[in-house]
């Protein structure tokens, strides 16, 4: 009688590499972070692509390779594939990362994820992939990873630094716009794993609550795309007119920044937004904008429990209740690996080694959500990604946004109107 081989779920899989990662960087094997900004071809020479620039980026690709090998390895995945399909990957997310690096591009707030993807569909779109290519990209895995990562900036002696009114309206806004976009979404009958990431991009903070969603539920990648583009499409007009229109308004510099911190979905456009406005705004919309990106991890632990449970029922029965034990399984393991990060680096590092790793694990967290969203492109269809016959997930995206703003405002006014 043969025995099954010894298997490991992808979800455990992740929280090993993630964890590996970490441990190595507080052994002291830390990768510097590569610098991609640039504005001009001098500059570009001079920094992105000198000798020592380069190098960090091997280094990179050094540890994100042998992860991905390591990876495949406990998966039983085909490893031929993979040596010659990663480096790919890892270049075009390179040529993505400089785009985005930079200076013009950074005044529109164009993250790196957005070229990733969009180097990706380009090619997947103008030339045929042989199937062996895409079957060697693992871009929930990549995700996940990144999303473990994640856990080492969630601190919470930081979000008690945050300050108790942005802590505030974080919690009313991400509970009010949550509930309200999901129910939206509902109400037009969008499927349940659509409507938590749109709800999450629209009430926490866009892209990364997007990702983490779509990693909790292990979601359909093409949506997860589609939510993206319209996050990234919405926030570069609400990023150049809010200020204007909160200045017609004759808004104080407190309440638009809370306003802006809590309506705009990406950090980059809210920085960029509170700028415009002044020093005070600035300073009081990063800080709200903080507040909400820390409310992720929980976020995402909830919605992780109730896809699980909802799933269970789905599944297995109408009538009865699922067991603990079968929610257990199929709960994503990878968020108990950011939970278990998140309380590591809150309560046992100590705070002089996170400040001497927080940039280098920060920059490999980014590098692996570059490189699933390269993945993505390479394995999605243009038209499938813009071409939506259902225009439904569009409606509710605006219809949620619209609310998004209008309560934050409010919200604002009530605590910062002092």
């Amino acid at each position: 009688m043969s025995s099954k081989p010894f298997a490991i779920s992808e979800d455990w899989v992740v929280v090993i590499l993630g964890l590996a990662i970490i441990i190595l960087a507080l052994s002291g094997v830390i990768i510097p972070k590569p610098s991609f900004s640039w504005s001009s071809s001098g500059d570009l020479m001079s920094n992105v692509f000198s000798t020592a620039n380069l190098g960090a980026i091997a280094a990179q690709f050094g540890l994100v390779y042998s992860t991905a090998i390591v990876g495949a390895l406990l998966l039983r995945k085909n490893l031929k594939s993979l040596l010659i399909v990663f480096p790919i990957v890892m270049l075009l997310t390179v040529l993505a990362l400089v785009l985005a690096g930079n200076e013009t591009v950074k005044e529109y707030n164009l993250e790196a994820v957005i070229f990733s993807l969009a180097i990706g569909l380009i090619i997947s779109n103008f030339f045929k992939l042989p199937q062996w290519f895409k079957d060697a990209l693992s871009t929930e895995l990549y995700v996940k990873i990144g999303l473990v990562l994640l856990g080492t900036t969630v601190i919470f002696g930081d979000i008690l630094k945050a300050g108790s009114l942005g802590l505030i309206q974080a919690l009313l806004v991400v509970v009010s716009v949550w509930y309200f976009s999901y129910w939206v979404c509902r109400k037009l009958k969008i499927d349940k794993e659509m409507s938590l990431m749109l709800s999450s991009a629209v009430s926490i903070c866009g892209v990364s609550a997007a990702i983490a969603t779509s990693g909790a539920i292990q979601g359909d990648n093409k949506k997860l795309s589609y939510v993206i583009s319209l996050v990234l499409i919405t926030a570069i007009p609400m990023m150049i007119f809010m200020p204007y229109l909160a200045e017609w308004m004759q808004l104080s510099q407190e309440v638009t920044g809370a306003w802006l911190g809590g309506s705009i979905d990406t950090t980059g456009a809210v920085v960029a937004s509170g700028s415009l406005v002044g020093e005070e705004a600035l300073k009081i919309s990063t800080i709200v904008k903080f507040s909400q990106n820390v409310l992720l991890g929980i976020a995402a632990f909830f919605i992780s429990i109730y896809w699980t449970y909802s799933k269970s029922v789905d599944d297995e029965t109408k009538k009865d209740k699922p067991t603990l034990k079968l929610i257990w399984e199929r709960f994503p393991k990878f968020v108990v690996g950011f939970v278990f990060v998140s309380l590591m680096f809150s309560f046992v590092v100590p705070a002089e080694t996170n400040a001497l790793i927080k940039d280098s694990l920060k920059s490999i967290q980014g590098l692996w959500f570059a490189l699933a969203f390269t993945s993505i492109g390479l394995e999605t269809n243009f038209k499938d990604l813009f071409k939506q016959d259902n225009k439904k997930p569009l409606y509710a995206f605006i219809i949620a946004q619209t609310f998004n703003i209008i309560v934050t405002l409010l919200i604002a006014m009530a605590l910062f109107n002092a």
